[in-house]
């Protein structure tokens, strides 16, 4: 295994710095395991008559999870997004209740997003669209980003909130967007301020024409830059200018492509921690709810 500062598996590791459970607290709806409480809700929880920090937290209708995410914003528990997500025990499950996405991380809840390469073929090489974050944004504002990407709120499919995104963040339309090929699915779970992020990325390539130039419809982006995909290797491998997430989704297209070889120690240990969590003190298990 290559050792813990190799360029590229740093980002994972920086993904995947969640230890479950460390100082939080099970959490179960409708009599399965969902997720971990967050201490900063913990107390909040234990007069709801929700469970205790002994035993552990519970909620045995899923659809009461929507108005308990409302309660918590108003009391100033978090910031509401005011978008609602499904909320799924794991991947492949149906989602069994919605909340708030800015609670999911207080409830250490599974959420999913789309993330689109947005790739170009010219005559020297292979060159990929990215866009700089706004500055006013609450996630790693000023950062480079995806030319597509986002949550997916209730009542999507990861393909339809694709091209909701898409036509929202860089005017594209939807007959374009419809042809993005789904690549890969990448896992992580991550201590953030906000809580425990158990996140699944559906990763999306979309070749796009020469003369294409997206436009920003919401926005979310400050502007948009084409570059050559081995200045994104570079990038990558040697600073931090991507969104956190950003840098897994890229080191798959690199695997892909072969800029990482795929067979080699890194390659390998890279296609293993992207598909099952890189978790510091059991990999593989990062979106698992069982203690590690």
């Amino acid at each position: 295994m290559p050792s813990d500062d190799t360029p590229f598996l740093r980002h994972l590791r920086q993904c995947n710095t969640a230890v479950v459970p460390g100082n939080r607290f099970a959490f179960s709806l409708g009599g399965q395991p969902a997720g971990w409480i967050d201490p900063a809700i913990a107390d909040r929880l234990e007069q709801e008559g929700l469970g205790s920090r002994t035993e552990g937290f519970a909620l045995a209708n899923p659809a009461d999870l929507e108005t308990l995410g409302e309660k918590l914003a108003q009391e100033g528990f978090y910031r509401s997004h005011h978008e609602l997500f499904d909320v799924r025990l794991d991947v492949g499950q149906p989602a069994i209740a919605r909340i708030d996405r800015g609670a999911l991380p207080l409830f250490g809840l599974v959420a999913i997003g789309v993330h689109m390469n947005g790739l170009v073929r010219k005559q020297n090489g292979l060159y990929l669209w990215t866009g700089r974050r706004a500055r006013n944004k609450r996630l790693d504002p000023g950062k480079l980003d995806h030319l597509v990407a986002g949550g997916v709120p209730a009542g999507h499919s990861p393909s339809e909130a694709l091209l909701k995104e898409a036509a929202e963040e860089a005017s594209i339309a939807p007959e374009i967007a419809a042809q993005a090929q789904e690549v890969s699915r990448i896992v992580y779970a991550l201590n953030r301020p906000e809580g425990l992020r158990r996140d699944i990325l559906y990763c999306y390539d979309l070749f796009l024409p020469e003369d294409f130039t997206p436009e920003a419809a919401d926005g979310e982006v400050e502007s948009f830059s084409l570059i050559k995909l081995e200045e994104a290797f570079e990038l990558v491998r040697e600073t931090d200018e991507f969104k956190f997430n950003v840098n897994l989704v890229l080191i798959d297209l690199f695997l892909r492509h072969r800029l990482i070889n795929p067979t080699s120690p890194e390659g390998q240990a890279l296609q293993r921690g992207l598909a099952y969590g890189l978790s510091p003190a059991s990999p593989g298990k990062a979106l698992s709810l069982e203690p590690v």
